[in-house]
């Protein structure tokens, strides 16, 4: 299996959120269970099929973080040197040429990728659409909602 990059900053996250679930969230659900179980009659009760539920759902996440992390090639950012260009962990600052605004993005490993702290995949269209660009360069992206046109006004590299 291809190693899959991921940020310093990723892993460490990734890793926090799974000692989170085996330390904290797998034994309170397990504790959840037994107290339910001991309510009685299983088939009607709602607790007990809660919990086993939310168990099915950490255990997979669980599962889903080792292989990730296992086949993860940690990247530290700050070190990286690509003259300018854009490449994988690159913080870049956009300006959208037709409303003027403003957003940032860090180009992150798929598994670390998440759109609410502006990291965004590097297999994801707009990262793959600035890969190779430079500061300065303008460039159209089809989004689900349209073509967006962009202006690069920053590209760095930080931890």
């Amino acid at each position: 299996m291809k190693r899959a990059p991921m940020t310093q900053k990723g892993s460490e996250r990734l890793r926090a959120e799974l000692e989170r679930l085996k330390s904290g969230d797998r034994p309170r659900i397990i504790a959840a269970i037994a107290e339910a179980r001991a309510h009685g009659d299983l088939r009607e009760n709602a607790e007990y099929h809660a919990a086993r539920e939310q168990q099915g759902f950490i255990e997979g996440r669980i599962k889903e973080l080792e292989a990730g992390l296992s086949f993860a090639e940690v990247i530290d950012v700050a070190r990286l040197n690509p003259n300018g260009k854009i490449v994988f962990g690159a913080t870049v600052d956009l300006v959208e040429e037709a409303s003027g605004a403003e957003i940032t993005y860090q180009i992150v490993g798929d598994m670390e990728a998440d759109i609410k702290l502006h990291l965004i995949a590097v297999n994801s269209p707009l990262a793959r659409a600035l890969i190779g660009k430079s500061e300065g360069d303008a460039f159209e992206f089809q989004a689900p909602n349209g073509v967006k046109s962009y202006e690069i006004v920053a590209v760095r590299y930080e931890a």
